[in-house]
């Protein structure tokens, strides 16, 4: 009996200094963790990653006697001297930064609960925004079941991302984006004047107004995620079966759903493979966003909404070339199968 007592008073006792070091370093975080989960204590505090150019963290914290057992916690602090990797240390760069930042806390306040089982999301716990810091707190994906992060896909993990992407476009067809980015997506060519100037390609720098234009005239738009890449996904562990949910919607916004396609499709695979699955992928996430336009949009014409996104496809690969390009022209996404559908894009705008 007292050996019992004495081991759990060992473990309250740590806690609680636990508690008191993460008090004391973070009061704020650590008041607000406390109250809106009504957690006795913080048992441990994780930094699963920092944010870009040194924005902030995101932690894993593991609570005890609170309905969940952890929690994520985004805490946003723009750096007085922010070091980008590629040297992008501007002041444009360092005002869309905190503008995405509160695109999300808006997000996550007002948009992210319409999103269903075929579309999951962290849910919101709180958000705190104040002048120079942001507070997200998020339930945890990996206690929902979405555990697992992958850096290379099967044909059916791609499936799975897809069928997300679907359903989301579905559930915000012609969402109001009050709040969010008008033009959704973090390479968009009113945020990149810098990168713009610094491409070398001529005729695409000379034709980025038009690939933008074909984009932003599009006349089904839907809310975008804007950042769709691999790295955003966390899977189930289920291999036979995979399902997804998505993270990280600083960027969602107004635009075609295959800005989020092409660029998911580009994030997973090498040129080759890009062009043999081009055609079978397409037509799997049209298969998905037209069984989930018949649920959440009944008597909607699916086919005229298909048919103009199919005909977008390359410009939307074309736009994103156009952002890497002047960004990193080095980079490994830069390859035959981009250049070629840029091209094509080019000379049909011309034309």
């Amino acid at each position: 009996m007292n050996k019992r007592f004495f081991s759990h008073s060992r473990r309250l006792l740590g806690l609680l200094l636990i508690q008191r070091y993460i008090v004391a370093m973070h009061r704020d975080l650590s008041n607000t963790v406390l109250s809106t989960t009504t957690a006795q204590a913080i048992a441990s505090s994780t930094v699963i990653q920092s944010l870009w150019s040194g924005y902030g963290e995101i932690l894993r914290l593991e609570l005890a006697g609170a309905v969940h057992p952890s929690v994520i916690l985004k805490h946003i602090k723009p750096p007085k001297a922010a070091v980008h990797p590629r040297g992008w240390n501007t002041d444009i760069s360092h005002d869309r930064k905190v503008r995405s930042y509160q695109v999300e806390a808006c997000w996550y306040q007002n948009y992210a609960h319409r999103c269903d089982s075929s579309c999951p999301v962290p849910d919101c716990l709180a958000v705190k925004v104040d002048v120079d810091e942001t507070i997200l707190l998020l339930t945890d994906l990996d206690a929902a079941g979405f555990d697992t992060r992958k850096e290379s896909v099967s044909i059916d993990d791609m499936h799975a991302c897809l069928d997300w992407l679907a359903s989301f476009h579905a559930t915000f067809l012609g969402s109001s984006v009050e709040g969010l980015w008008e033009c959704g997506s973090y390479w968009h060519l009113d945020t990149r004047p810098d990168e713009l100037a610094a491409l070398e390609d001529v005729r695409l720098r000379e034709s980025a107004s038009l690939i933008d234009g074909q984009l932003r005239s599009c006349r089904y738009q839907t809310l975008i995620h804007g950042d769709a890449k691999l790295a955003n996904f966390c899977f189930t562990g289920d291999t036979s079966k995979p399902r997804v949910a998505a993270v990280d919607f600083q960027y969602v916004g107004r635009g075609c759903g295959m800005k989020d396609v092409a660029y998911f499709v580009g994030s997973c695979l090498r040129e080759d493979d890009c062009e043999a699955l081009e055609d079978a992928l397409l037509d799997h996430y049209f298969c998905t966003l037209q069984e989930q336009l018949a649920q959440k949009k009944p008597g909607f014409d699916a086919d005229d909404l298909e048919a103009e996104w199919r005909e977008l496809y390359d410009v939307a690969w074309a736009d994103f070339h156009r952002f890497l390009k002047g960004w990193s022209p080095g980079h490994w996404k830069i390859n035959s199968y981009s250049e070629k559908l840029t091209r094509r894009v080019i000379e049909r705008l011309q034309a």
